[in-house]
C-alpha cells in the first residue's frame, strides 16, 4: 500500500549509498569493501587511552571472493 511522504531533506549520500522513497523490489550493492582493524581501532571520544602491546591483526583471507557484485545492476 503506497504511503504519503512529506518534505524530505537529503544532506549527503555516500558514493555507494542508496536512497529510496516508496515501494521497492530489490536494493543491491554496487561496491564492496573489506576492513581490517586490530585491537583499539575505531575508538572515538576525548582522552582515549588504549594499551595493546602484543596486538596483531590477521589479514589472511583464504577465499578469493566474499560477496560478488556481478549481475547486481
Amino acid at each position: 500500500m503506497p504511503g504519503i511522504v512529506g518534505v524530505v531533506q537529503i544532506l549527503q549520500i555516500g558514493s555507494s549509498g542508496v536512497f529510496n522513497i516508496g515501494d521497492i523490489y530489490k536494493v543491491t550493492p554496487y561496491s564492496n569493501a573489506k576492513t581490517f582493524a586490530g585491537a583499539g581501532s575505531f575508538n572515538t571520544g576525548d582522552y582515549v587511552a588504549v594499551n595493546n602491546p602484543y596486538s596483531a591483526t590477521n589479514t589472511y583471507d583464504a577465499d578469493a571472493i566474499d560477496e560478488p557484485i556481478a549481475f547486481t545492476l
